[in-house]
């Protein structure tokens, strides 16, 4: 038989929250958003920072816990999935040679999600790198239609993917999130 952990949350406004809407670092990040470019720029950074907020205050042990066999999903996985897929997309969008993946061979970010605190060092590290990397790439072309590298992928498809891939991980990181400790919220 599982343990059955005790929901809760940090929320005292709205008890299905993560935080209280004052508290909440994903209100006001950037000033007005003004456009479609802001508006998609700011999805995304929406939901990254709502990535770090699930993986917030917990240990090693904890990140690399895995949800249910065989699932080899974790929040740490996440974290190095995520840093492996924002180094893929600048092979979408640039036209030089491809980069080597950050940890080796497929699946391999979640396989070596492990309950090391170097490799959750290594992981906040990875994730910060890439996804700074890919919005300095990504700024050289503020042309939402602009067609880029080989396959032509356009600017506006790049962002939209973007926003799609860390929308969906951050849903599987709220039931990760609440697996570990209970806590639940948006």
């Amino acid at each position: 038989m599982t343990e059955q952990l005790e929901r809760w949350t940090v929320a005292t406004v709205h008890p299905d929250m993560w935080v209280d809407p004052d508290d909440d670092p994903r209100e006001g990040q950037g000033g007005p958003v003004e456009g479609e470019l802001d508006t998609l720029r700011d999805f995304l950074a929406g939901y990254r920072t709502t990535l770090l907020m699930k993986c917030d205050g917990l240990d090693a042990e904890q990140l690399a816990r895995r949800s249910v066999p065989p699932s080899t999903m974790s929040l740490l996985g996440l974290l190095r999935h995520l840093a492996e897929v924002e180094r893929d997309w600048r092979n979408w969008i640039g036209d030089a040679d491809p980069l080597p993946r950050l940890y080796g061979e497929k699946d391999a970010d979640f396989h070596g999600a492990v309950a090391d605190q170097a490799v959750v060092d290594a992981a906040y590290a990875d994730l910060a790198r890439e996804q700074a990397a890919t919005d300095a790439a990504l700024a050289r072309h503020p042309d939402l239609g602009e067609r880029l590298a080989r396959d032509g992928i356009t600017v506006r498809e790049m962002l939209v993917h973007s926003v799609e891939e860390y929308a969906r991980h951050c849903g599987h990181a709220d039931l990760l999130r609440e697996c570990v400790d209970g806590r639940v919220g948006q």
